[in-house]
């Protein structure tokens, strides 16, 4: 008997499958009281997650780091993500795509008189519609990213290789930025004055044809930022990490933005300056159609859809 599909979103939550209203966080779980949790995102494209794998075995590096042991291997949560996936699988349509999350924290921080049922890891896997159309149009004008004052937390304090739920550095740094530009994307420097990372986002330069992004130790190295690496050693085109500050990006032909829901997305300005090249410059615009030929999904065009 084929079960009957919900009307609303459902969620894997601690060993069950149940409606999203029904995963409710404990208020002692660490993850509220300190941000002491790990998680990972990947994207359907056409109903088809990218790269689940890799996604999660990153999820697993983050796990490892911070010494949080969630339960389940690499291969279960595999499974169930595709299991989520699939149950909410009938809210998707032509024109609509996922992120894939998942979710673990070291769980309540239980004080001993409180009965709590559970006080192991809370594990949570989730589905969130894209916000295709609130980014829209950033594939028509570009992205405006603004450097804010705030820099990014160096590696010898917390590694950004983490993807944790700790984000008040980047929320805090995005704020100031939008102060200035309340449409901006911030990218922040490192304490040594080099371009790092925004929130989610990895960003490139292209110079004289060659294409450099920051050192892989001082960010998070992103699904999507690996495949643009990828995709420049299939078509021949130079990439290489590298110390980048201001001056290279007030140099650079070209500057794209990567994120997991982006993939990749033309820069047009930054700090105010706005790059040279045609918005998507020819860099950008050959690595953004072989990465739409590797997911057999113009995103672009996906994207651009929705500004009607």
């Amino acid at each position: 008997m084929t079960e009957p599909r919900a009307n609303h979103r459902v969620a894997y939550f601690n060993g069950r499958i149940v409606p999203e209203r029904e995963v409710l966080i404990p208020f002692r779980d660490r993850s509220f009281k300190y941000g002491d949790a790990a998680f990972d995102m990947t994207r359907t494209f056409a109903g088809r997650p990218f790269k689940l794998a890799e996604h999660v075995d990153r999820l697993y590096r983050s796990l490892r780091y911070l010494r949080i042991d969630p339960g389940l291997g690499a291969a279960e949560m595999v499974g169930i993500s595709e299991e989520v996936l699939e149950r909410n699988r009938h809210f998707l349509t032509a024109d609509t795509d996922f992120w894939l999350a998942q979710r673990v924290s070291r769980g309540v921080d239980a004080v001993g008189d409180e009965g709590w049922e559970r006080t192991g890891p809370t594990v949570i896997v989730e589905c969130i519609p894209l916000p295709l159309k609130a980014r829209a149009r950033l594939f028509r004008d570009g992205i405006d990213i603004v450097v804010p004052p705030t820099r990014r937390v160096p590696p010898d304090m917390l590694s950004p290789r983490a993807k944790t739920h700790n984000y008040l550095n980047l929320i805090t740094a995005d704020l100031e930025a939008k102060a200035q530009d309340p449409q901006a994307w911030s990218v922040l420097l490192d304490r040594d004055g080099h371009l790092a990372e925004g929130i989610g986002s990895n960003v490139f330069l292209v110079q004289q044809g060659e294409v450099l992004t920051p050192r892989e130790r001082w960010v998070l190295p992103g699904v999507s930022r690996q495949t643009v690496i990828e995709i420049c050693g299939q078509l021949a085109i130079p990439c290489r990490e590298a110390d980048l500050d201001l001056y290279d990006a007030a140099n650079a032909d070209e500057m794209f933005m990567t994120s997991t829901s982006l993939c990749l997305c033309p820069v047009r300005s930054i700090g105010g300056r706005k790059l040279p090249s045609p918005l998507p410059g020819p860099v950008t615009r050959r690595l953004s159609q072989a990465y739409a030929q590797l997911v057999e999904c113009d995103f672009t065009a996906q994207y651009l859809k929705h500004l009607a």
